[in-house]
């Protein structure tokens, strides 16, 4: 397991170097910084002088080492248009997005894991059907339409609750479920498929045959099996949460790192960009290795994978 272990961590950090180059080349790839903090008024010489001020007449290696190691030690520089900080601008952002993406993650299985179970359980029956009409319509809502519509009901007729800010729970219960119900059919249709080959297995008849009860034959043998291929695909929807909840947090005026990315992008607000991305993607990079390392311990095979 600690070889396995080991294997994996070395994988994630190769990974989140490359993605730590590709982030950091975004700031020469959207054109000359220097131009852009300068201006379209701005003269040659101030430009130069942007330039050698920044930096940016180094070597691109010699930048992205020197960004690099700052990154590691929390330091992504000054937003261009915030005049602050980037690392306090993401801290004081980023436990919104942590709590939508949490609260919307947990939503989704809660929910998508005992449906697909039980769609399993009984094939073409009222609940299969059900479950396979909800996975169509979370795949054909938009997230900012189905937003709207809660809005609409909750909070301007029934007002049950609250239109838009992160002051209490209320706040987060309909971005939460616009969030996980994006997620809810993916992990759904996972989790029937899986069950449903698992059940049909010889190991499933052998349990029954032995006498064992249906739910031990459902939660103890068929469900660690079938719930394998879920683990990681929660782990990649959370990580598309955290980085991909910008209309979520735009609709409910959530002030999150999703909101504050939208805005960076909108003010050409390199820095911000780059520090966002970096960070989004170690969620991504991390939640994956935390999915491979849970996935062997479910299964002992993907250890000499």
């Amino acid at each position: 397991m600690l070889q396995f272990i080991l294997k994996r961590l070395g994988l994630a950090i190769l990974v989140a170097l490359t993605v730590s180059f590709i982030s950091f080349s975004l700031l020469f790839l959207a054109g000359d910084p220097a131009a852009a903090l300068a201006g379209e008024t701005a003269s040659g010489e101030d430009i130069e002088a942007i330039r050698v001020l920044y930096g940016f007449d180094r070597p691109m290696l010699v930048q992205y080492g020197e960004w690099l190691w700052s990154a590691v030690r929390g330091n992504f520089g000054e937003s261009y248009y915030f005049k602050l900080p980037v690392s306090s601008l993401i801290a004081e952002r980023l436990s919104v997005t942590m709590m939508l993406g949490v609260c919307g993650i947990t939503f989704a299985l809660l929910m998508a894991v005992p449906l697909g179970v039980l769609a399993a359980m009984r094939p073409n029956s009222i609940i299969d059907r059900i479950a396979l009409f909800l996975s169509v319509a979370g795949q054909a809502l938009p997230s900012f339409w189905f937003g709207l519509i809660l809005i609409v009901v909750f909070a301007i007729q029934l007002r049950w609750l609250p239109v838009s800010g992160a002051a209490t729970w209320a706040h987060f219960v309909m971005p939460t479920i616009v969030l996980g119900y994006y997620a809810m059919p993916a992990i759904m249709r996972l989790t029937r498929a899986g069950m449903l080959e698992v059940l049909s297995s010889d190991y499933i008849r052998t349990a029954r045959a032995k006498g064992a009860s249906e739910l031990r034959v459902m939660f103890r043998h068929a469900l660690r099996n079938a719930i394998i291929p879920v683990v990681s695909l929660a782990a990649v929807q959370m990580g598309f949460m955290l980085g991909g909840s910008i209309v979520v947090e735009s609709i409910f005026a959530l002030h999150g790192a999703g909101y504050l990315a939208w805005e960076s992008i909108a003010r050409n607000d390199l820095p911000t960009v780059q520090a966002l991305i970096l960070i989004f993607s170690m969620f991504y990079i991390v939640f994956n290795f935390l999915a491979d390392v849970l996935n062997a311990w479910l299964d002992p095979r993907m250890r000499s994978s």
